[in-house]
């Protein structure tokens, strides 16, 4: 049997890894998988090596306390990839774990597709030469990727966003102030604090206070909080003494239904802002990190804008508040004229859809179009699985 190996590191890289053997399994029912990964692969069979919630760490300063046993688990990692021997290698996002495992085991002769072009276009260009040695080619999410490493000579194929995939727009409003208790007169916010605990750490505290803040301005403000696998119980003891009892919310297909109900977001700077613009959700992005850390990123920054929403827009669709700028008055402030202005909804809902437009593949849906890549990685005919892609699928 034909064993491909998954390595994912975060919540995000999890479910692209879920939908991805999702559509593997659908062309080729004998393919075997293992690796590592969180809660939506082990949902498809894949036991994860260790725990993933270990990898899911941002920030210089984050991540030296834990470096030891970082560096045991890569060591874990490569030791179970050359036992196995697998055909392919499917590193995905999360590169300071990902690429590393990536060169170490190409140098042994496994091949490699590394899923998610890691953003050194954004803030280290010249790492781009070391991407080049750790993997044989890369799937990009977004459609001005490839250029940038076709120039140092790594194949790349763009296979469109997932997020594209994710349901996010096929929520329902009133299922969810009926599942919830959701009075006529609250007006829901969707918070999204993030899937790592350091995001947790430093964002949810600015959050609640912005909230606060808010609600002295809009009265009837009823917070939903997303929660992810590995920080759930932090974020639970974070929002507990929120002035307004927030909506703790699990389930993808909840938080689907509460951005249907939603009238503004605040959000973490990343894939959760592109998957609220899926949604249609008008929203705020914050991110904020260890000041030395950001001291460092701001010396290496290439691009004009943190939001992917306006990276793909080439404008300034979504407000975004970050480090300095990530406090409670500023965000509240944002929040507010979110909820009091419908021309500055509408005009962020025009943007989302010629953002997101960008992000679609030549044929097909996002994890078919990245597993005819592994396909043909793997040997499998190229025409063949071209035009399974094709096809439709449900999603």
């Amino acid at each position: 049997m034909t064993l491909i190996y998954m390595a994912a590191g975060e919540a995000s890289g999890d479910i692209l890894g879920a939908r991805l053997i999702a559509a593997l399994r659908r062309r080729r029912p004998d393919l075997d998988f293992a690796g590592i990964g969180g809660e939506r692969m082990a949902e498809l069979g894949v036991r994860s090596l260790f725990p993933m919630r270990e990898l899911s760490l941002m920030g210089l300063l984050e991540v030296l306390p834990n470096l030891r046993r970082l560096a045991r688990r890569m060591s874990e990692a490569e030791a179970d990839v050359l036992a196995r021997r697998p055909a392919l290698l499917v590193t995905i996002d999360a590169p300071s774990f990902t690429l590393r495992l990536a060169g170490r085991v190409k140098a042994r002769g496994v091949p490699v597709l590394h899923y998610v072009a890691p953003q050194v276009w954004a803030w280290r260009p010249g790492r781009v030469r070391r991407v080049a040695e750790e993997v044989d080619r890369i799937l990009a999410l977004l459609p001005f990727e490839p250029p940038f490493f076709e120039a140092a000579g790594i194949p790349v194929r763009f296979v469109g966003h997932p997020v594209l995939e994710s349901g996010a727009d096929r929520g329902n409003a009133a299922r969810f102030r009926a599942a919830h208790g959701i009075a006529e007169g609250e007006r829901v916010v969707v918070v999204m604090p993030g899937s790592r605990r350091s995001e947790v750490r430093r964002l949810l505290g600015i959050f609640g206070e912005a909230l606060r803040l808010a609600g002295g301005a809009v009265p009837g403000l009823r917070p939903v909080v997303a929660l992810a696998g590995g920080v759930e119980g932090a974020v639970r003891e974070g929002c507990a003494g929120w002035p307004a009892q927030p909506v703790l919310i699990r389930e993808a297909s909840d938080k689907f239904d509460a951005f249907a109900a939603t009238e503004a977001g605040l959000i973490k700077s990343g894939t959760s802002s592109l998957e609220a613009a899926v949604g249609g959700v008008p929203h705020v992005v914050a991110y904020r990190v260890n000041p030395i850390t950001a001291a460092i990123v701001r010396r290496l920054i290439q691009v004009p804008h943190a939001s992917l929403v306006n990276l793909l827009a080439e404008r300034e669709v979504v407000p975004e508040y970050i480090q300095e700028r990530c406090a409670p008055a500023l965000l509240a402030e944002g929040l507010v004229r979110l909820l009091r202005e419908p021309g500055t909804t509408a005009a962020q809902r025009a943007g989302f859809a010629e953002a997101l437009g960008r992000l679609r593949p030549p044929e097909g849906v996002p994890s078919e179009a990245a597993a005819t890549a592994v396909l043909e990685m793997i040997g499998e005919d190229s025409a063949e699985a071209t035009q399974a892609a094709s096809a439709p699928v449900k999603t």
